[in-house]
């Protein structure tokens, strides 16, 4: 058992429910979500000691967060307590062609707005494996910026690997804004893990004969981007996962990963209906993190991580509620779905 961080917002995810429009919406469906958080959740699940860090507003939502996070096993620790509001996001889920939409509303968020004394980092690593964090978060703002550099400084200094996803949001900030400060803390990145769009959007690789919208995806471009990663940024491993979507409801997807010396290439699934895709990314980081500790090569890594987040794809909320045998069976070749008694 490997004792990994996490750090990131945790928010407040209304939903509309029944596939609904907001427009329709007489009441939403309540739960808690947040891309670091929801990766904590999985490898609480897999079997690891895994803590959360972040900061909830003093007050019941905070608390019922913190609860939401418990209940999956995830070591709270290391969470606090202070000023601000809880950061909230709504959502209404695509069907067919019509895609689904995010609106934030999450400025002035506690996490946010952290004090330099809020986290103790150094207790915080003691003993730790692993650290994963987001690109939203230091898209939040300056302050949640600096905590981001600051627990990757005290990470190195205690040998922590280091993973990031690095999920441009351009509801956040800009791509000049994320490049300028993104762009720097990849120095102290051993696992960086994104699509095409962060790819582009955050380290400037552009793909010219891909185009998810229509399906293509040219694996070959990928291997090329993924390998100059390596060398730019001297990542251990740079990994890209692979959408394609036919609809709203029907995607297939894969990853492809590139250690510096050889390219890796995962299972292809077939996805439909998805029932909630929001979480794919987090629950495919989660399983790559699982198999690059547990696995016994980095194939069988990325095939667990591209499996669990399959997964993922058939559960409602923003978290991959799977156990390992749920996603053992998947990469055995069981996708029958038939009822286990």
């Amino acid at each position: 058992m490997a004792k990994i961080i996490t750090l990131g917002e945790i928010m407040l995810r209304l939903s509309a429910p029944d596939k609904q429009r907001f427009v329709q919406a007489k009441h939403f469906d309540v739960v808690y979500g947040g891309g670091e958080a929801n990766v904590a959740t999985s490898l609480a699940l897999f079997g690891h000691e895994s803590y959360y860090v972040s900061k909830v507003p003093d007050n019941a939502i905070g608390q019922s967060a913190i609860n939401h996070l418990r209940q999956f096993g995830v070591h709270t620790d290391h969470m606090v307590k202070g000023a601000g509001r809880m950061g909230i996001y709504y959502l209404e889920n695509g069907v067919s062609m019509r895609p689904s939409q995010v609106i934030y509303d999450r400025e002035n968020s506690a996490i946010s707005q952290p004090d330099i004394n809020d986290f103790d980092f150094d207790a915080i690593f003691k003993d730790a494996l692993w650290f994963h964090w987001s690109g939203i978060t230091p898209a939040l703002s300056d302050k949640a910026s600096a905590i981001i550099l600051m627990a990757c400084k005290v990470a190195k200094d205690h040998g922590v690997t280091i993973s990031v996803d690095l999920n441009y949001r351009k509801k956040l900030w800009t791509t000049k804004q994320a490049q300028s400060v993104m762009q720097p803390l990849m120095e102290y990145v051993d696992v960086c893990i994104g699509n095409e769009e962060d790819a582009k959007n955050i380290l400037g690789y552009a793909h010219k004969s891909s185009d998810v919208t229509k399906g293509k995806l040219a694996s070959e471009e990928y291997e090329t981007t993924l390998k100059q990663m390596i060398k730019d940024y001297n990542f251990k491993f740079a990994v890209t996962t692979l959408r394609e979507s036919l609809s709203a409801t029907h995607n297939k997807w894969r990853a492809i990963m590139h250690d510096g010396q050889k390219s890796y290439h995962s299972n292809t699934y077939d996805i439909t209906p998805i029932v909630d895709r929001i979480g794919g990314g987090d629950s495919f980081a989660a399983g790559l993190i699982y198999g690059l500790i547990s696995k016994k090569s980095n194939e069988e890594a990325l095939n667990f991580a591209t499996a669990a987040s399959a997964l993922k794809h058939t559960i409602p909320g923003d978290q991959n509620l799977v156990s390992l045998n749920e996603v053992e069976t998947l990469l055995a070749g069981d996708a029958s779905g038939r009822v286990q008694r």
